[in-house]
């Protein structure tokens, strides 16, 4: 795989107290990109944070629908990705 690519596939942790309550069980939340599979995900955590990742689960977030001064406009879609890790493994989200 292209490790450019690799690089540029997490965008950003998500931070919520529903994925500070996940970390206990070892899952990690990201926001990724749209064309991202699940090995690049895979390849981009274990580069980055030096965690061995057991399993991800993705989903995209549809866009929500808004009225900005009468006029009906959308925000786009966005992939995340749920990343479990090794038992007794952690990746720090806050300092990212």
């Amino acid at each position: 795989m292209n490790q450019e690519k690799i690089l540029k596939t997490l965008l950003s942790p998500l931070v919520s107290e529903k994925t500070a309550m996940l970390s206990a069980s070892n899952q990690y939340a990201f926001k990724v990109r749209v064309d991202s599979n699940k090995k690049e995900i895979k390849a981009a955590v274990e580069l980055l944070f030096g965690v061995t990742v057991e399993n991800v689960t993705t989903s995209v977030v549809k866009g929500k629908k808004k009225v900005f001064k009468g006029k009906i406009g959308r925000r786009v879609n966005w992939k995340k990705a749920m990343v479990k890790v090794s038992e007794g493994q952690m990746i720090d989200v806050s300092a990212s």
